[in-house]
């Protein structure tokens, strides 16, 4: 029986940090399926269709890694894919009570699904798409220290600012 785990996400760009997270999970699992959020809701800086071509892009060496789109709440996504884990990063432990509580309610949804939660490497706890997408909008060089080249790049073109950096 594959074993696999969902790591779900905006991914609004997917970071370094993501990546690591993902890089550890598929060494743990079977596969990993990347889950792109689909929130008619929320307001994005780049738009499904880009967020899912820079995420696979940035993830085609992973061979049992794969992106898919997920509308609707994670947990059933997680079940109709066939995932035994819902993958969570933990920057700082700020961060811990909002991912429990949504662990301890998928749980109670589906006590058949466990919830990981995976500590990104040191240097990129301070890390979230939010920082990234500033720092792109101010056109900082050090952008690309934290994001795939391709994700930097985009980033850099749709703030307007890839002549001064690219």
């Amino acid at each position: 029986m594959e074993r696999i785990a969902l790591y779900p996400g905006t991914f609004d760009p997917i970071t370094n940090g993501h990546i690591d997270i993902i890089e550890r999970a598929s060494r743990m699992f079977d596969a990993v399926i990347v889950a792109l959020a689909v929130n008619s809701s929320k307001k994005t800086f780049f738009t499904e269709d880009e967020r899912f071509a820079l995420a696979e892009q940035s993830l085609a060496q992973f061979g049992n890694v794969r992106v898919m789109l997920c509308g609707g709440l994670t947990v059933e996504f997680a079940q109709q894919q066939g995932a035994i884990a819902i993958v969570r990063g933990l920057r700082a432990v700020s961060d811990f009570e909002y991912e429990l509580q949504i662990a301890l309610m998928n749980r109670k949804m589906n006590q058949d699904i466990s919830t990981i939660f995976l500590m990104p490497n040191e240097r990129y706890t301070y890390l979230n798409s939010s920082i990234i997408r500033e720092l792109a909008r101010y056109g900082a060089p050090t952008i690309r220290d934290f994001v795939p080249h391709i994700v930097a790049e985009a980033l850099l073109e749709k703030s307007g600012n890839v002549k001064e950096h690219g």
